[in-house]
């Protein structure tokens, strides 16, 4: 009979009910639905089911949450294991990404350095030249938005410590020379060596080249070689001197350093240039008194600082070893040694803006950025002078020009015509 009030069953044996937590290992362990009340083995099937209905697991998901008996709401520990926007996808992703991310900021962190090298570099280099060549100047700033005129002047200055003729009496003297002042206290000037006038800026580049021997009016002086100027009144009569040959503005002044020239050209991996004919030179006075002598073969050559620097300055090539037809043989004048400067000036183009040469640059960026500036000593500080930079990357690149003379003209000079001039002043503003 069925009891009635709280009179216990006489049939039913004692027994006490406790809920207990999980041990380390049950949720491992097949649940053993036999030992179940019949309650709790229909809620054991029908979590069972809902289980097999969702997804044919290899293992338990156990949940937690608002539910104890780890109903649907809850949270899973082992969802991070599950396939397809699991939370262990979702953490590998992660993962990768911070990866990422830190690789990111390490780059940019390396190109920030590059930039700040340069701009300190530039900065340094603009504190030395002369006043007098800086108060010469009528450029301005903004290089990105507006093409400029920019005079670049390689000089015959050489250290004291050398052993090449003409070098400086005194550091002091050899100073003057490479910073654009002109001479005093008892210093001989230098001519210019290179003369070329270079307009970039507003997507442009382009170059004009001026033979050293143009025959020219300088102010204060007996008309003679255009070169002879900064010999008399260092960068600022230089560039008075070119703005009335070619009738143009230049706005502003890059002084070559031939041994940063150098030092830049290594740090960028050389330059490749196309040498028209085969060419043999010894400059001043050779390898053997202190100079380079080179031999360049017809064709493409990966030229080092050092060789670029002689192949920009010969004057006089020499007999080239064996019977291949070479610059000696067939003729070498200025106009070719101008056109030489202008080749070596797009192999350094080249070598920056090349996409295959970016892996080089990027590593080497510091390098870079440090040796650019100290390759001349110019006007144009930390603000214009990454701004050219970008400018020139972003230009293409112009037919090289050189001034056509018209025949010799006194004291071994070249005459060039004023037609030839204004030709070439408007093709390089045009």
């Amino acid at each position: 009979m069925p009891s009635s009030g709280n009179k216990p069953d006489p049939d039913r044996p004692e027994y006490n009910v406790y809920r207990s937590r999980r041990g380390l290992f049950s949720r491992f362990r097949k649940p053993d639905l036999g030992s179940l009340s019949g309650k709790e083995k229909q809620a054991a099937d029908r979590k069972r089911l809902a289980r097999a209905d969702r997804q044919d697991l290899p293992y338990e998901v156990h949940g937690s949450g608002p539910s104890r008996g780890g109903g649907e709401g809850g949270s899973s520990r082992f969802r991070d294991r599950l396939p397809g926007g699991s939370r262990g996808s979702r953490s590998g992703r992660s993962g990768g990404r911070r990866w990422l991310k830190w690789i990111l900021f390490a780059c940019l962190g390396w190109f920030a350095l590059s930039v700040l090298a340069f701009a300190i570099s530039a900065q340094l280099q603009s504190m030395k030249l002369s006043g007098d060549a800086k108060a010469a100047l009528g450029g301005n700033p903004w290089m990105l938005t507006k093409p400029q005129n920019i005079l670049i002047i390689g000089t015959d200055s050489r250290p004291p410590d050398t052993l090449e003729p003409g070098a400086a009496q005194e550091q002091r003297c050899y100073d003057q020379q490479a910073e654009g002042e002109a001479p005093h206290d008892g210093c001989a000037g230098a001519r210019a060596d290179t003369l070329m006038v270079v307009r970039a800026g507003g997507g442009k580049f382009k170059k004009l080249g001026i033979p050293r021997d143009s025959f020219a009016a300088i102010p204060g002086q007996d008309s003679q070689k255009i070169n002879g100027a900064y010999a008399f009144g260092g960068a600022a009569l230089q560039v008075e001197t070119v703005e009335d040959f070619l009738g143009i503005q230049i706005d502003h002044v890059v002084i070559l350093n031939f041994t940063g020239f150098e030092d830049f050209i290594d740090a960028i991996g050389g330059v490749k240039v196309e040498v028209p004919v085969r060419l043999c030179a010894d400059i001043s006075g050779g390898e053997a008194n202190g100079g380079w002598s080179i031999d360049l073969q017809q064709g493409t050559n990966t030229l080092n600082g050092e060789t670029a620097l002689a192949y920009a300055r010969t004057r006089k090539p020499s007999p080239c070893p064996g019977s291949e037809p070479s610059a000696f043989t067939e003729g070498y004048d200025d106009l070719d040694r101008a056109a030489a400067q202008q080749l070596v000036m797009n192999g350094i183009k080249q070598r920056l803006t090349d996409p295959l040469r970016l892996p080089y640059n990027f590593i080497k960026g510091p390098i870079i950025g440090w040796t650019a500036p100290k390759a001349f000593v110019s006007d144009m500080g930390f603000f214009t002078l990454p701004q050219l930079a970008l400018s020139t990357v972003f230009a293409g690149s112009a037919e090289p020009d050189v001034l056509i003379p018209s025949g010799p003209g006194p004291d071994g000079s070249l005459e060039i015509p004023e037609s030839e001039r204004q030709r070439a002043a408007a093709a390089l503003e045009g």
